[in-house]
């Protein structure tokens, strides 16, 4: 996490240098891409780490990962109006994710996938009866496994499998592709990584009162005494930074 908040800092810094090497390297300038390449090394390594435990060596997912950096830089253009990290994101997961699904199938166990489905269907039926999921706990008791057991079963879950594939061995006519979302969700590393991206732009007093509010906890009357300016001043400055930072997310 320190790693991933010290690049974003630099990123930021750097914001000028990074459209200025990138232009070279679209012109053929190896040593501005291979430069590019080692400065944003954290963000790549940050984003394979979801993909480490199924069955990809890391050191296949990080040449994975730079692909899909070196085709960020290649299609990058300051035209998009968005940072180049932001673009950068999920080029590099799209990389990776089409290798897995191109090349990299995982395989899980049939039992496996039926005990998870098991799981899952009993998570739905505790979140509509009593309107929140159930703790892993509960879920370990209701099947007598170890807690360890419970979480393997719902991570191999998300394993890359068929779309075709039938949802449980109960079900035969419903099949996985049926149930897929019409849009793919941002992970949280990912909107973290663009979060902090965006906090980091920030001018000192809105980043400040971001930071007291959010990671300090710091009532807004706490803040307004910290920096010598109302209470009403401190809401309304937080709500406009809220606002922005929502419609930049796209939220």
């Amino acid at each position: 996490m320190l790693i991933i908040k010290s690049w974003v800092h630099k990123n930021m810094q750097n914001h000028e240098e990074t459209i200025a090497l990138i232009k070279k390297a679209q012109n053929g300038d190896v040593f501005a891409k291979n430069k590019l390449i080692e400065e944003n090394a954290p963000l790549v390594k940050c984003l394979i780490k979801r993909y480490l435990r199924k069955g990809i060596e890391y050191d296949d997912l990080y040449q994975l990962g730079c692909l899909g950096f070196v085709k960020a830089i290649n299609k990058f253009d300051e035209g998009f109006h968005t940072r180049f990290s932001t673009y950068a994101v999920p080029i590099i997961l799209g990389e990776v994710k089409r290798h897995l699904r191109d090349d990299g199938y995982i395989k899980v166990s049939r039992t496996i996938k039926h005990q998870a489905n098991l799981i899952k269907k009993y998570i739905d039926e505790y979140s509509n009866q009593h309107s929140l999921s159930p703790t892993f706990e509960q879920i370990a008791e209701q099947f007598d496994m170890e807690l360890t057991d419970v979480v393997f079963c719902l991570e191999s879950a998300k394993m890359p499998v068929s779309i075709y594939e039938k949802n449980d061995s109960t079900d035969k006519s419903s099949e996985m592709l049926e149930k897929l979302p019409t849009q793919e969700s941002e992970s949280k590393n990912v909107q973290y990584i663009l979060l902090k991206d965006l906090i980091c732009d920030l001018n000192s007093r809105d980043r400040k009162i971001i930071y007291l509010r959010y990671f300090k906890e710091y009532t807004q009357s706490e803040i307004a005494e910290f920096l010598g300016i109302s209470q009403v001043q401190v809401s309304r400055i937080e709500s406009k930074i809220l606002s922005n930072l929502k419609e930049q997310l796209n939220y």
